[in-house]
């Protein structure tokens, strides 16, 4: 009932929602308006912003050495806890829940109805298509290829081929990427596997979305726990379940195999189906090395990763396959997943399928050439399955070819009125459901799911963070400090400390300056010589009045103006390196806060001190949540802030477990601290 008692007021501000607290102490408001005079010059007259190399991700920059470094703690622990059959044995199971959970498919979603339909059919001397659809889930359509033998005596093996990204346009009218791979149907028809072709849900027939974060700024999928690459695997899931109701196909007897887009969904939709006995993946997968480190993630779109909740490296899912044979395909000159990454995952899980004595399942192939569908790399997969589905090793003689237009190959001339392909991203993932316990209870709850599920990233501790003094400024009495604070390795923050010299503070109001402020600061070009001198004299009477110590913390990356250009696009893609190592930029500056309210406290005579934070928008949300971890903070002052964090800020997941408005009754009266001063 307290929280009932305690919900936000709402205003409407142009189109969006506000949360308007009420803030009305004078006292308080002095404050936070001298500290904003203060905040516009300090990052210009004090100290210089942090110098900008040619790009912030050079390699001798700190933000890239950040990036090394957690992948490399990464990729150290993948399958590190597995020292014989036995551990892997106890631990598959975990991860396989913990995989489909990244995907958006724990618990796993009803297998309903699939109500396929055959709109239509294609005789060939040499084979039969069938034109299909069905539902993954009602409304949820997959439109499909089926390629049959001309004759199929008795049940046949079986193949589930998924599509990358080709894209398939005639008249203006997609007809799907299935009908761009055709070729690979075809063949394995004419050799007497029955072929089921799927669409993808960015290419098909009905063309939803892979580009949520890519290039749309939708990062509140983040923060839903969405990726489409749980819409491909479901897709491909229930696609084994048409595969397996077809009395053409022997269900002992099915595999898998895909390229580039294609290659990822083979990888997650047979380390989830044991259905699929045989798998091979082309040009699928690498390691987070080549995708963080050295930029594989620029070119690809958000259906090609899992939400790293759990914080893997690729050769975990990987591991998943084994011990059934597995073949994994790339080529040399592949910029988008390079061969060495391939390479350092193809010798971890080689260890676990010799736990297994199954060294001979697994193979890796490569070749020579670039990202493309070459036949250099179609004939040996063709090679896998003839041995370890029919237990034979022929000569291929046939080469893979087309020999259908895109448009004999569409299954719809209408697109289904009830059709949710073009929205699933808004109802694909499921939240945690309503919770009824008491405010204390459920804040002890909600910061233990929150920490393991949004803020998994976090270093382990607060404790022992590294301040330390890079220069002072006094004025008549007032002194102005500059401090490093190393928040994490190569994470080395600014903070600004403003008090009267030599006389304890009672408490301090600390600033979050976000990316808007300071970049609106640089813009107005405040350059007066005596500017600063002016501000200090204009603060002298709050801090002697109120004994208060003001301080202004710019977390990471808000001084980065790729970052805070909206039309730049290494910003997308920072922040997607930070999302494949189970973090968020947003995330990891609440863990700023925490890391400076924490240094402040190791300062001599601050432990007690009654720390108040005041910040703006998206920060004012980062600082909120800051306070929900650290019980100590006295209060949180913030306005603008986002009604939701389908607006922002995105943490991963964090929509499953709470929203905005949620944490904001929970903080209570410390969300209104300036009414007790």
């Amino acid at each position: 009932m307290a929280c009932e008692q305690r919900k936000p007021r709402c205003e409407q501000v142009g189109s969006s929602k506000r949360f308007i607290r009420g803030y009305t102490a004078p006292l308080i408001m002095r404050f936070v308006h001298a500290s904003m005079l203060l905040l516009a010059l300090v990052p210009i007259r004090l100290v210089s912003a942090p110098a900008q190399t040619e790009s912030i991700l050079d390699a001798r920059g700190p933000l890239a050495r950040y990036f090394k470094a957690e992948c490399e703690t990464l990729a150290s622990r993948s399958l590190a806890e597995i020292r014989d059959l036995k551990d892997w044995e106890s631990r598959r199971g975990e991860y396989r829940r913990q995989l489909q959970e990244m995907l958006g498919l724990w618990p796993m979603p009803e297998r309903t109805d699939l109500r396929a339909e055959i709109t239509g059919k294609i005789e060939h001397p040499e084979l039969t298509v069938e034109k299909l659809h069905f539902q993954a889930s009602p409304g949820l359509y997959v439109t499909a290829n089926l390629y049959l033998p001309r004759e199929v005596k008795t049940p046949a093996p079986a193949i589930l081929y998924v599509c990358g990204h080709s894209r398939a346009v005639t008249n203006g009218v997609s007809c799907g990427n299935k009908t761009g791979y055709q070729h690979h149907g075809a063949w394995f028809a004419r050799h007497g596997y029955v072929c089921l072709m799927i669409d993808t849900l960015q290419l098909g027939e009905i063309e939803g979305s892979h580009h949520g974060t890519y290039r749309e700024n939708q990062w509140w999928w983040n923060s839903r726990g969405y990726t489409p690459a749980g819409v491909e695997a479901w897709f491909g899931i229930r696609a084994l379940d048409y595969l397996c109701s077809r009395p053409e196909v022997d269900k002992t007897r099915i595999g898998m195999t895909g390229r580039s887009g294609g290659g990822s969904y083979t990888w997650t939709v047979a380390a989830l189906d044991d259905r699929v006995r045989v798998a091979a993946p082309v040009a699928g997968i690498t390691d987070l090395q080549n995708h963080v480190v050295d930029g594989a993630v620029d070119g690809h779109c958000d259906c090609m990763f899992y939400v790293n909740t759990y914080r893997w490296d690729f050769p975990t899912a990987a591991a998943l396959l084994a011990p059934r044979p597995l073949l994994i395909c790339n080529s040399d000159k592949d910029q988008i997943f390079p061969l060495d990454g391939v390479i350092r995952l193809h010798e971890k899980v080689r260890r676990i399928y010799g736990l297994y004595g199954a060294s001979t399942n697994l193979g890796l192939l490569i070749t020579e050439g670039p990202h493309a569908d070459t036949q250099d790399l179609q004939v040996p997969v063709f090679r896998w399955f003839d041995r370890f589905l029919k237990g034979q090793q022929p000569l291929i003689e046939k080469a893979a070819v087309k020999f259908f237009a895109p448009l004999d190959l569409k299954v719809f001339d209408q697109t289904p009125a009830d059709q949710i392909n073009t929205r699933i991203q808004d109802r694909f993932v499921s939240g945690s459901g309503a919770r009824d316990q008491l405010p204390t209870a459920r804040r002890e709850a909600l910061v233990s799911e929150l920490r393991s599920k949004a803020f998994n990233g976090w270093p382990a501790t607060t404790a022992a963070r590294s301040l330390s003094l890079a220069g002072s400024q006094r004025m008549s009495g007032i002194l102005l400090e500059d401090y490093d604070l190393a928040s994490q390795e190569s994470v080395n923050l600014k903070l600004y400390l403003l008090r009267l010299d030599g006389k304890p503070p009672e408490r301090c109001l600390l600033t979050v300056v976000d990316g808007e402020s300071y970049t609106n600061s640089v813009v107005k070009g405040i350059w007066l010589g005596d500017a600063v001198g002016d501000c200090m004299e204009r603060l002298r009477p709050h801090l002697e009045g109120g004994i208060t110590a003001m301080a202004f913390l710019l977390p990471r990356l808000v001084h980065s103006p790729e970052l805070n250009a909206r039309t730049n696009r290494l910003g997308p893609q920072i922040r997607r390196r930070y999302m494949l190592l189970g973090q968020t930029l947003e995330g990891m500056r609440v863990w700023d806060i925490r890391a400076s309210v924490a240094s402040l406290r190791e300062l001599p005579g601050w432990k007690d001190i009654r720390l108040t934070l005041l910040a703006n928008g998206t920060m004012g949300v980062n600082a909120m949540y800051a306070a929900l971890f650290e019980a100590d903070i006295a209060g949180v002052h913030v306005k603008n802030l986002p009604g939701s964090h389908m607006e922002g800020p995105d943490y991963l997941n964090v929509l499953k477990y709470s929203d905005i408005p949620e944490v904001m009754q929970l903080l209570g009266p410390r969300l209104e601290a300036d009414k007790r001063e």
